[in-house]
């Protein structure tokens, strides 16, 4: 019998870009195809994906890629992966996540993909694998567990979940479901760890749409909902709170536009006829009557919020009497962006309320309580923490311990280290190629340390760029240094830096001359060393220095 690989190559260690891939008899499944969203210091990067060159070389290996639901974090990866692929395999998921895979491949004019939808319960064959989905609660609908059966038993993912005992779109989780599973026998349980640092349960989501409508109704001035565009339940509280006060709804940011359309389409967002406004006729309604729900909550460079804290917005001008509501809270590590434009808005006279101030935002994620829940009731033999940096890993492994798991049946494990699983046991294996692939722009690459460094430098300090014209026969200057700066700060004299640049040059030039150094990567590494050293002797900075040598 075949030893099962499970590859994690996003989501452990980290929170986001989750990826793992389930491997029997040679034939492997994809569960869930997640990006991240960069970190300040990763200048001009769109986007972080998993490296996933193991698919891409694997890929006519691939029998299906599975979307436990529709958030970034577990979809947005997707279109970018198989468009790299040379074997491009079908997809599964529930109706709303592939229905939100549908517009983001349609994007990247993928159309050929074969997308399936699944409901819970339905169980189809992939290969040496059976992939049942169970119904979980999260913050976004069509969430499900995914639960893959071969020959050496069943693995559970449990994608992203709480156990809400007062959903707001329908029924709870699956227990029953998972109890069975857990009576027939669970392998190994692959859990989410995100709030396994918080005691107890999780509070229900229906706390919330109470919340927005008793804020509202003391709010004078517009109201802005900030929000996850992914956050359908989010969406169609805040569409209720503003409906119960006589206002209207303005969507802003193309996510949010988008997955709003996708969701009312699937009967997931009721919204009354003529209630939602384009942005263009923000401006034709008072401040009293106007709801806006814009994208921007994790404070994203580019998104709806941010542009308008920094007037940037083609259509929304925020002013002193608005009142900006944060319905989420900063995924870890995007707290310092979310903090800058907390200030902004504060700068420009708007009133800000956060969960601190307010019961506005409940997690999608159960906390400790709820994940000793899940482990009771599918009793799994083995159990690998997953969706969390290495702090929650261990926590929830410390957890499962508690809870009566075998220590030796626990395994942290990370990106690019595989659990395999035989007859004789479990074991972490020999690993493989893992780590980030950055999206800039429209292209993908492995964008090297060094590249970052020099996009920092660049956005710190500047360029000074030196364009010499030197003898072929002699190596001496025939012309003028050209000097440009571009982005230099506290440059309050810059023609006798300019000035002293070019003496440098010439002195450096006469240098190389009299030693007959000829080649140009020499020169322009003498150059540089000299240009760099005057220009920190008078700044105190260290701009890129690129000296550009010509011969005639």
């Amino acid at each position: 019998m075949s030893a099962l690989r499970i590859l994690p190559l996003g989501g452990l260690g980290e929170i986001a870009k989750n990826m793992t891939l389930a491997e029997y008899d040679g034939r492997i499944i994809v569960v869930d195809c997640g990006l991240r969203f960069p970190t300040p210091e990763m200048v001009g990067i769109d986007l972080v994906l998993p490296d996933f060159t193991y698919l891409r070389e694997r890929a006519a290996d691939i029998e299906a890629i599975v979307i436990t639901h529709g958030h970034e974090d577990h979809l947005g990866a997707l279109p970018w992966v198989l468009r790299e692929l040379e074997h491009r395999p079908p997809v599964f998921g529930a109706p709303l996540t592939i229905e939100m895979a549908r517009s983001k491949l349609d994007e990247h004019r993928l159309r050929d993909i074969a997308l399936n939808k699944l409901s819970a319960g339905e169980v189809v064959e992939l290969g040496p694998f059976s992939l049942e989905l169970i119904h979980m609660t999260h913050s976004i609908p069509d969430s499900c567990a995914a639960a893959l059966e071969c020959e050496l038993g069943t693995v559970l993912f449990t994608g992203d979940y709480k156990f809400d005992q007062t959903p707001v779109d329908g029924p709870p989780a699956d227990l029953a479901r998972l109890v069975e599973l857990g009576r027939e026998g669970v392998l190994l349980l692959c859990g989410d760890s995100t709030n396994v640092d918080r005691p107890g349960f999780s509070p229900s989501e229906s706390i919330v749409g109470p919340q927005l409508a008793e804020l509202f109704a003391r709010c004078s001035g517009r109201i802005l909902v900030t929000s996850f565009a992914s956050n359908i339940h989010r969406i169609q509280q805040a569409c209720d709170a503003a409906a119960a006060v006589g206002r209207k709804v303005a969507l802003v940011g193309r996510s949010m536009r988008k997955n709003f359309a996708i969701a009312r389409n699937l009967g997931h967002i009721e919204v009354p006829e003529g209630m939602i406004l384009s942005a263009r006729e923000i401006s034709d309604h008072a401040d009293e009557r106007l709801v806006i729900i814009s994208t921007g909550s994790q404070g994203e460079p580019l998104s709806a919020l941010r542009r308008m804290a920094y007037d940037d917005h083609p259509q929304v001008k925020l002013h002193a009497g608005d009142t900006v509501v944060f319905a989420a809270t900063p995924v870890p590590g995007n707290e310092r962006t979310v903090n800058e434009t907390v200030d902004r808005l504060y700068h420009i006279g708007c009133d800000v309320i956060t969960a601190r101030e307010a019961p506005v935002h409940a997690s999608g994620h159960g906390h400790a309580e709820e994940l000793k829940l899940m482990i009771n009731l599918t009793s799994p033999r083995y159990v690998m923490p997953m969706h969390g940096d290495f702090k929650r890993l261990r926590l929830h492994a410390e957890l499962a311990c508690a809870v009566g798991i075998d220590p030796d049946a626990i395994f942290q494990s990370e990106n690019g280290l595989p659990l395999e699983i035989d007859e004789r046991g479990a074991r972490l294996g020999a690993r493989e190629r893992s780590g980030v692939v950055y999206v800039d722009g429209l292209e993908i690459g492995d964008m090297t340390d060094v590249a970052l460094r020099d996009r920092r430098m660049l956005s710190a300090d500047g360029i000074f760029i030196v364009v010499v014209t030197i003898s072929e026969q002699d190596g001496r200057s025939v012309a003028e240094p050209e000097v440009t700066f571009r982005g230099v700060p506290f440059l309050d004299d810059a023609g006798e830096l300019t000035a002293e640049i070019r003496l440098t040059v010439a002195e450096s030039l006469e240098r190389a001359a009299a030693e007959e150094i000829r080649e140009t990567d020499l020169l322009q590494r003498i150059l540089h060393d000299d240009l760099a050293r005057l220009v920190y002797d008078r700044l105190r900075r260290r701009p890129m220095v690129l000296p550009v040598v010509v011969e005639v």
